[in-house]
């Protein structure tokens, strides 16, 4: 799906003098304000923040479109919190309904991909008392003795708000013994919304908005890296999407620790918000394009396919996304039990390359930090000629 140019926008007659502003802001690079980004949210139709966010991806990254090699590996589906939206976890009083992994069955399903031309590992779960300091460090370094190049990007600040309080550990010495242990880097979950008046009733209990950005900087203060997740279209007012990406940007104009934002798009099957009814393809491709136009100080902006399904995140491509995540060589749970597009959430380095290039965009294998592992332009798999590819996008209304 084509927007058109940032050009054809500014030569708009019949465009909002506000929404003409906001255009000669993104031309000429500078900020835009809080109120900008709200009345992007209120006023701002899917082609003119579509063609804003397209012209600042192409100014960052041009056509490149990165993907890596990963897998997953989730310790728990249990979890002492109780969060609304969630439709993974299960409760203590129910812990026969889920799995909790031991230390060798961790090791067992690294050790699967040994032969793996993966390039990081992904570690989340639930958060449960046996999973502590001690049982974490040890994991980590346990992974870097089996295989040193494996990245590993493990666990959230609502993992480590608790395996510190109890270990009674500040945040400092907490994150400065994760690194040591063999962390690379830290994903972007448990975000979720940061406001208090949002976050206190979908993700009551866990850690604040405040100690999640907390957690973050101080990881950053280490000369690390991590990134950030938005959870949105459920309860909560384009107010609170712009407060929770406002705090982001304060904190990355003060480290510029975080690589990317992804925006995680809520999924009403099997949780307590069941009720509360899903945004639209084309609220989602508004809600990436407005973070790419706002977070003017992050270099990505990534949609995670098993979620989103592989046509909305090839359209993304054209509403300020670069990026993609990557192969997923496991059956990731955490969004096919909430009702994700992907139910088995997979693609070949093949499949995924052709995926990108099917709508126009040169595909990039990254490692985690975004150094370049392969360059796919001009490459030829062995049945090109018979692919198809995901090329029929539906008609947005």
């Amino acid at each position: 799906m084509a927007t058109p140019s940032i050009d054809t926008i500014l030569l708009d007659k019949t465009l909002a003098p506000e929404l003409q502003q906001i255009a000669q802001k993104v031309q000429q690079g500078e900020r835009i304000s809080e109120a900008e980004g709200l009345l992007l949210f209120e006023k701002g139709e899917l082609a003119y923040v579509g063609a804003l966010a397209n012209y600042i991806r192409e100014q960052k990254h041009g056509n490149r479109t990165y993907f890596n090699r990963n897998f997953h590996l989730e310790p728990t589906n249990v979890c002492l919190y109780t969060c609304t939206f969630c439709s993974y976890s299960r409760l203590i009083k129910k812990r026969g309904e889920g799995w909790e992994y031991t230390m060798e069955d961790m090791l067992d399903i690294i050790k699967k991909y040994d032969d793996e031309p993966v390039t990081e590992v992904h570690i989340v779960g639930g958060v449960l008392p046996q999973y502590d300091l001690k049982f974490y460090t040890e994991l980590f370094q346990n992974i870097r003795a089996h295989r040193p190049d494996l990245h590993i990007k493990a666990l959230t600040p609502v993992e480590y708000h608790y395996i510190f309080k109890k270990g009674k550990v500040s945040y400092e010495e907490g994150m400065r013994l994760m690194k040591e242990a063999g962390l690379n880097s830290m994903p972007g979950g448990g975000a979720e919304i940061f406001h208090p008046e949002i976050r206190d009733q979908i993700a009551g209990g866990k850690c604040s908005g405040e100690e999640w950005l907390r957690i973050h900087e101080i990881w950053h203060e280490l000369g690390m890296r991590s990134n950030a997740t938005m959870l949105y279209g459920h309860i909560e007012e384009f107010k609170h999407r712009i407060h929770h990406m406002e705090e982001l940007r304060k904190l990355q104009d003060k480290t510029g620790g975080f690589q990317t934002f992804i925006p995680l798009k809520f999924r009403n099957k099997h949780n307590q918000m069941s009720h509360v009814p899903e945004s639209t393809t084309v609220e989602d491709l508004r809600n990436y394009a407005i973070s790419r136009i706002y977070l003017d100080n992050f270099e990505h902006i990534k949609a995670y396919w098993p979620m989103i399904g592989r046509t909305t995140a090839q359209l993304s491509l054209t509403f300020g996304v670069d990026d993609i995540d990557g192969t997923i060589d496991d059956t990731t749970k955490i969004y096919t039990m909430a009702g994700s597009e992907e139910q088995t959430p997979a693609l070949s380095t093949e499949q995924l390359v052709k995926l990108i290039r099917s709508v126009g965009r040169q595909a990039i294998e990254r490692d985690t930090l975004y150094n370049v592992v392969t360059d796919f332009e001009g490459h030829v798999f062995e049945d090109d000629k018979k692919f198809r590819g995901y090329t029929a996008l539906p008609v947005l209304n």
